[in-house]
């Protein structure tokens, strides 16, 4: 692109606005210029820039340069545009029949600028009461007409404050649907709120539009919302429930220069204000005095609830009626056939015994085979079971190998959007007898206790997860602590039952877990590992296995059957790239909404990545997009099959799903995966990361990537504890009742 002039400003009137970017206020403008503009023999040019809010029919000053590109030929490639009101007769009236205003559509709009002429906009600005002058208008009309007007100067004035900060016209409309026309006074009066209250505008963006408005450095407010930013990271990031004083007051004063003695008080007034709370920790490691753990109020809270909700559902025995386990164990295995090995016999007795009881183990120990004994066991006695998992996918899978009813935990709950709250609490328990809940690994502390509340403490809970597997999304180790608190009446299988002649994917999910080499044969088989150095080439071959050669062999649909996993989101093999790369090769044309830089079409896979309690659709719920409406920048999306409608607002909740990262893969299982595991992502590979990745094949798995960064993700066995007190809180609250009791 080649610059051809001196800096210089114009102006003139928007013909029409080819591109607007809401994310970051890229604009591409038709500008109709004025007679005696020097350049007038143009009529029209195009101007290039960042704008805030634009509309048809204003006018509007740019100051920059003229360029050639290539492609679009002349432009004027604007430093800031400013839209300024349009001075001319015509102007206005093309302003006002542009749509902007509701009611006013070209017939109108010519009456009222022949009524005002050039007073136009003051009328409407500042004497709406006129508007009676102009012929056969209603008050009907003249209502809405000056509502219109107000709503969309308000509105004006909402996009400019926040594309000022950075923060996109989608957003923006977030934080007004939350607060209201007051929405940058209370923006303005406490920018931190926007951290607590509005999803994906972070501490960085709140910090930035406190400053700017005069709140100092040091202030308290400042230091209080680090305080409260920098636990959410903490659980957000590393799934910690709990800091150490001395460490939150030191990443706190990283995050914000701010002395430790200013934020030591700010810690001290949130913990007066109830949002924080401090426990003793006189028992941590070298201790010289007593130290504090420091919880979010809500983190805290769920830890306490979800103890004692554990030990009122052990401590139920009275309505629990244990089945004898021999007869049972017989009579399911004449039903079904064969017989159990020794350790899932034991594990089946230790559950029927028990009123809260655990399965782990990894992949083909037979976890399932417990599952459906136990279904048909208690079904037997005509006792409820509920059958249950955190994700989508795998309660489908749940539902399909066990051949029973299963459902996601949030629908289980029902969440009502009036009471903002799931339907199903403890003052209005489920209805079941039998609780058995799938892939629990990915249950973190705010969900366990809210499905344990909702759980009838006569009820029996059968808790089955895989402890190697990574960690959940959310705070809390929730599985691992109720191992931990020894309270639980635990089985763990570790002997391989689901293997055929050619099978490897469950025999090298064993060999990562021992810290052993892969296993790979050559033929056919289930499992393949492709040596592939140079990144490019790897990409290129992901591509060619996803969208030609898996779909060729083994006749999977590319689009249903096959995903590609990748540790990173970034870097050249993470899943923004190959995201781009898979759409070009399996969904290239159709209609469009751009969000972002992310181009979603009609027929792509995407992934959501909150849980909407309104749309009914949560972290990781995969869907396709069935349509999209380009001038208003809305879609649908199916999720089995149910439509779910996406305004402007609401499309920054979605990504691209043709490559995920292994984390958001945990629940799932495709029918064929491929992985990538490359030395980009060094930093990533661990033991339990490969193994998660392996175990989400079903009938395939090929392996993309350096042999030294799969050797490396094998013996990397970092445990990486999180804080949590979930375990001593069971041990205290069994304690304190078996005290109270004798």
């Amino acid at each position: 692109m080649e610059e051809t002039g001196e800096r210089e400003t114009v102006e003139g009137t928007i013909k029409s606005v080819v591109y607007h970017n809401e994310e970051n206020g890229y604009t591409v403008l038709h500008v109709e210029l004025p007679s005696e503009f020097e350049l007038a023999r143009a009529k029209e040019i195009a101007i290039v820039g960042k704008a805030q809010a634009v509309w048809e029919g204003e006018d509007v000053r740019a100051t920059g340069r003229w360029v050639n590109d290539k492609v679009h030929g002349r432009q004027f490639r604007a430093d800031d545009i400013t839209c300024i009101a349009p001075k001319s007769i015509v102007g206005i009236e093309r302003y006002l029949a542009s749509g902007l205003i509701k009611g006013i559509g070209k017939v109108l709009a010519r009456r009222i600028v022949e009524t005002f002429g050039e007073e136009t906009l003051h009328v409407l600005q500042f004497q709406s009461a006129r508007l009676e002058e102009v012929p056969k208008l209603g008050k009907a009309k003249i209502r809405q007409i000056r509502e219109s007007w107000h709503a969309n100067e308000t509105m004006r004035e909402n996009m400019i404050f926040g594309q000022t900060y950075g923060i996109s016209i989608a957003k923006m409309t977030k934080i007004v649907r939350k607060y209201g026309p007051d929405a940058i006074a209370i923006v303005k009066a406490d920018p931190y709120r926007l951290c607590r209250d509005i999803w994906g505008i972070g501490f960085a963006t709140a910090d930035k539009i406190a400053l700017s408005t005069g709140i100092p450095k040091d202030s308290p407010l400042r230091a209080r919302a680090s305080i409260s930013h920098t636990l959410e990271q903490e659980a957000e990031e590393g799934g910690h429930c709990w800091t150490l004083e001395n460490d939150l007051l030191l990443h706190a004063n990283e995050l914000t220069g701010i002395p430790v003695e200013t934020l030591s008080a700010a810690l001290e007034e949130e913990l007066k204000a109830g949002s924080v709370v401090a426990e003793s920790a006189a028992s941590e490691p070298d201790a010289a005095v007593a130290v504090r753990r420091i919880y979010l109020r809500s983190l805290f809270q769920a830890e306490r609830r979800t103890a004692s909700r554990v030990v009122r559902i052990l401590g139920t025995r009275a309505s629990f009626r244990p089945i004898m386990p021999a007869p049972a164990i017989e009579w399911w295995e004449k039903q079904a056939g064969f017989h159990l090995a020794a350790e899932q016999s034991a594990a089946l007795k230790r559950c029927l015994e028990s009123k809260f009881s655990i399965i782990t183990g990894g992949p083909g120990v037979g976890k399932t085979t417990i599952i459906r004994a136990l279904v048909d066991i208690y079904s037997a006695r005509k006792l409820k079971v509920v059958l249950a998992a955190p994700t989508g996918r795998a309660a489908k899978r749940m539902m399909e190998s066990v051949g029973a009813p299963a459902q996601t935990i949030h629908r289980l709950l029902k969440w009502n959007p009036v009471t903002n709250r799931f339907s199903f609490d403890e003052d209005e328990p489920l209805e079941g007898d039998v609780f058995i809940f799938d892939e629990t690994s990915m249950i973190d502390i705010r969900l366990a206790d809210d499905l344990l509340a909702a759980v009838p403490p006569a009820a029996v809970v059968v808790w089955v997860g895989d402890t190697d597997q990574l960690p959940s999304v959310g705070a809390g180790s929730v599985l691992g602590d109720f191992i931990r608190s020894g309270s639980i009446a635990t089985s763990r299988l570790d002997k391989i039952f689901r293997q055929d002649s050619a099978g490897l994917i469950v025999v090298n999910a064993h060999h990562v877990n021992a810290g052993e080499p892969l296993e790979v044969r050559h033929g056919d088989t289930d499992f393949y590992f492709v040596a592939i150095r140079d990144p490019q080439e790897c990409l290129k071959r992901a591509i060619e296995f996803m969208t030609a050669r898996i779909p060729r062999k083994f006749g999977l649909d590319p689009l249903q059957d096959v995903q590609v996993l990748t540790p990173m989101r970034r870097s050249l093999l993470g899943t923004e790239s190959l995201n781009v790369e898979l759409q070009k090769a399996l969904n290239p044309t159709g209609d469009a909404i751009i969000r972002g830089g992310t181009t979603f079409r009609v027929g792509d896979r995407v992934m959501q990545l909150r849980n909407n309690y309104d749309k009914d659709v949560y972290n990781g719920d995969v869907g396709f997009v069935k349509s999209v409406d380009p001038s208003s920048r809305t879609m649908v999306v199916l999720f089995d099959g149910r439509p779910v409608g996406y305004d402007p607002g609401d499309l920054d909740e979605l990504v691209l799903a043709y490559a995920t990262t292994i984390h958001k893969s945990q629940g799932s299982e495709y029918p064929a995966v491929v992985v990538m595991i490359h030395t980009q992502h060094y930093v990533m590979l661990e033991r339990n990361l490969l193994y998660t990745a392996i175990t989400r094949g079903k009938k395939l798995v090929v392996l993309l990537g350096v042999p030294y960064a799969v050797n490396r993700a094998i013996e990397t066995n970092t445990v990486r504890e999180r804080r949590t007190g979930l375990a001593d809180r069971i041990v205290a609250a069994l304690g304190a009742r078996e005290e109270a009791e004798s």
